[in-house]
């Protein structure tokens, strides 16, 4: 399981508004991603510190023109938004944030939520498969999802249609949460309105995404990675060879999370992909009670220690300039398009971490450095 970050003791607590806003602009800022965006903060203390040294870190990276920093205006424009629709912001650490998605490595710093935001502190099993679901898939989802529903857990899954509508279709009743990769205000597929309305007078929907966000392509694997990273398991329960549900159920395996998969026929493609997921170690399921008997000894104990929000420490010197230009093209001599393990370069370079963290991200802000799963970088 992913221990996460550690990033100080201090005691829980909600940002102020000045921080929130802080919070907002420095995560939609320019080549700033999840991972970025803490360690920043670990570089700096707070947001307010750490956007007012994106320029000098993204020139010194390689950028010629100035990196886009998201203007206080825009911020302030996209709270107002979600207010305007009931939606709200929960920044990670705070204490109405998931600590299942708190403990993955790359959680969302904030995330919109609307509806019912209680069902996020509750234990989370996500039902996943094809869009182009057979109708006893669509039906099992349903069944599943109402019975585990009725056992206590929500069911969590991605809105789409075929195998995910169904899900919550069926926990409607008992409580169920749509993760989305577009904005929270934006409904896809549009044939699911009527269900997406549904969940929010009665589940929860949540989006890492800015309101009005379009669900481009990029946008579905972190949203699976949000699926995974909230939920003590992931059901698949029909999925093609190559499907963004394989994909779901690998970000699970890397976070700790329990694989379940439901047989198909070998002669339907809809298939393969679970049987594959099962003759992989997943477990075979063809019942909530296989799922229950699994999960029955983490629904005890807590997932993982909440990560605090707080950095108690004054913000660690920056590297010398000296040091920092032998650094930089030693890193980048050992970086290539495919991804590479941090730990690989630290361990050929002979740097100290600090100097290799301040160089990857002055790369990445000047838009050179791509970060994947995995804690693992390449050249963009």
């Amino acid at each position: 399981m992913s221990h996460g970050r550690a990033m100080g003791s201090a005691h829980q607590r909600e940002l102020s508004p000045a921080e929130r806003l802080a919070w907002l602009r420095l995560i939609r800022s320019e080549n700033v991603g999840p991972t970025t965006f803490f360690k920043l903060l670990e570089h700096f203390s707070t947001a307010e510190a750490a956007l007012a040294a994106l320029p000098e870190l993204a020139r010194r990276g390689g950028r010629t023109k100035p990196v886009a920093i998201c203007p206080k205006a825009a911020a302030e424009r996209e709270l107002e938004a979600l207010a305007k629709i009931g939606a709200r912001l929960l920044a990670w650490g705070e204490p109405d944030y998931p600590e299942a998605l708190a403990a993955i490595d790359d959680p969302p710093p904030l995330i919109a939520v609307r509806g019912h935001a209680h069902l996020l502190k509750q234990r989370m099993v996500a039902i996943v498969g094809a869009r182009n679901a057979s109708a006893n898939g669509r039906r099992f989802a349903r069944q599943l999802a109402t019975d585990l529903g009725q056992s206590g857990l929500v069911v969590i899954s991605g809105m789409a249609r075929g195998i995910d509508a169904s899900a919550h279709e069926g926990a409607l009743g008992t409580g169920t949460v749509a993760v989305m990769a577009s904005g929270i205000d934006v409904i896809y597929p549009s044939e699911n309105t009527a269900l997406y309305e549904e969940i929010v007078a009665r589940g929860a929907a949540l989006s890492e995404n800015p309101p009005g966000s379009e669900p481009l392509g990029r946008y579905f694997p972190r949203r699976n990675r949000m699926i995974s990273g909230l939920s003590l398991g992931i059901v698949v329960v029909e999925a093609a060879a190559r499907s963004g549900s394989l994909i779901t159920a690998r970000l699970a395996l890397e976070q700790g999370r329990e694989v379940f998969a439901v047989p198909g026929s070998p002669l339907d493609p809809r298939c393969r992909g679970t049987n594959s997921l099962i003759r992989q170690g997943a477990v075979l399921t063809e019942s909530a009670e296989d799922v229950l008997s699994v999960l029955e000894g983490v629904l005890r104990p807590p997932l993982a220690e909440r990560r605090r929000i707080v950095f108690p420490a004054p913000p660690a010197a920056l590297p010398s300039e000296d040091e920092l230009d032998t650094a930089r093209a030693e890193v980048v001599e050992r970086l290539s398009p495919v991804p590479t393990p941090v730990d690989e370069i630290l361990r050929q370079c002979q740097l100290s971490s600090a100097v290799l963290s301040t160089v990857l991200l002055e790369l990445e802000l000047a838009g050179r450095l791509e970060r994947h799963p995995g804690n693992q970088v390449s050249l963009s």
